[in-house]
């Protein structure tokens, strides 16, 4: 730890990670392990609210470990740890639900999106309506506690670490407001200062978001417009020249479309200027061809990508490199869990006679 404040952060074992994972996160957090008490992991409790295939699961937590590591984040610098491999998390996720209350769980913007779209209910049905047909869901098209109690899960996972500082996204920016809030309640109610309240970290400047493929927005794994770190070459090519567009600028200096505007962010993230402006200047006269901004955009890609994936395909068949890893991460990972799990369970009266 060393005085430097602590920082955590974590993924769900859901799939691969994608370019908007190493631009949105995981080139900062290799930026950041040097500075900061990194904590980095792996969500597999986190994803058990989808039930996931026990083997698939067990993959994805593979294949992220050894994506982290691949994408350049040093077991030296930063603690990498899978978090069912640190059971006082499970241990203080029963404790602080009893602090927690069932109102503020249901009232969480991302447990009604998530259980509207388990239970197929339509968007503009009102909450009250929600949450009739959530209770009244029968045993094959449920929605289970374990989404409902994903606020607390979070908020362990952070507080457990006593971390100061955790990066997060705008769809999880009230998933740490609740964290602050169980912190503050549990500190008052016992009358501690067992736990700091965490902040989101503010890596400066513009928020990166990167977009999908589709033209619809943001990449995420949901939508399927990804490009992952372990695209091969063709499948990656495939992808980008598949990309969405529009007819292309019939006016000199018309506005550049969203579709468009899509592919121009990707390039600023992944080309030199000097490319950037060549094809804004393109498209502001008219002269712009999609085929030749998509092969250099899938070029620039794959600069970045190619080297990822050859690490990341040593290290997945690589068990002796990911178990030592791991080892380490959860002995570093369990400690500093135990030491605050001893104090929660002295505060409130959980004692042993012997």
């Amino acid at each position: 730890m060393n005085g430097k404040e602590t920082v955590l952060s974590g993924i769900r074992a859901t799939g691969n990670l994608h370019l908007g994972n190493y631009f949105g996160a995981l080139s900062k957090f290799v930026r950041m392990q040097r500075d900061y008490d990194c904590l980095y992991f792996v969500a597999d409790l986190h994803a058990l609210t989808t039930n996931p295939d026990p083997e698939q699961l067990h993959r994805n937590v593979r294949s992220i470990v050894a994506e982290y590591l691949a994408a350049g984040l040093d077991p030296e610098e930063s603690t990498l740890f899978v978090q069912s491999d640190v059971p006082e998390i499970s241990e203080m996720y029963l404790l602080l639900n009893m602090h927690v209350g069932i109102g503020e769980l249901m009232r969480t913007a991302s447990f009604k999106d998530k259980a509207r779209k388990q239970l197929g209910i339509k968007v503009d049905e009102d909450d009250e309506n929600i949450e009739r047909q959530i209770i009244g869901s029968d045993s094959n098209k449920r929605v289970n506690a374990g989404l409902l109690t994903y606020p607390t899960l979070m908020a362990v996972d952070i507080l457990i670490q006593k971390a100061h500082k955790v990066p997060v996204g705008k769809d999880q920016e009230q998933h740490l407001e609740l964290t602050r809030r169980f912190a503050r309640r549990f500190n008052s109610f016992y009358g501690v200062e067992l736990f700091p309240e965490p902040t989101n970290f503010d890596f400066g400047g513009k928020p990166v978001k990167v977009p999908g493929l589709d033209g619809s927005g943001k990449m995420g794994k949901s939508e399927g417009n990804c490009i992952y770190l372990i695209d091969d070459e063709k499948t990656l090519r495939k992808k980008v020249m598949r990309a969405v567009t529009d007819e292309g600028p019939k006016t000199p200096g018309q506005p550049v479309s969203p579709t468009v505007e899509n592919l121009f962010t990707l390039l600023e993230l992944t080309s030199t200027p000097e490319v950037v402006k060549h094809f804004r200047d393109a498209y502001a006269d008219c002269s712009i061809r999609y085929g030749d901004l998509k092969k250099q955009l899938a070029d620039d890609i794959l600069a970045i990508t190619l080297p990822i994936r050859e690490r990341i395909l040593d290290l997945q068949s690589d068990d002796a490199t990911i178990g030592r890893v791991l080892r380490r991460g959860a002995e570093i990972a369990r400690e500093r869990a135990s030491r605050t799990l001893a104090e929660v369970r002295e505060v409130m009266g959980i004692r042993r006679f012997y």
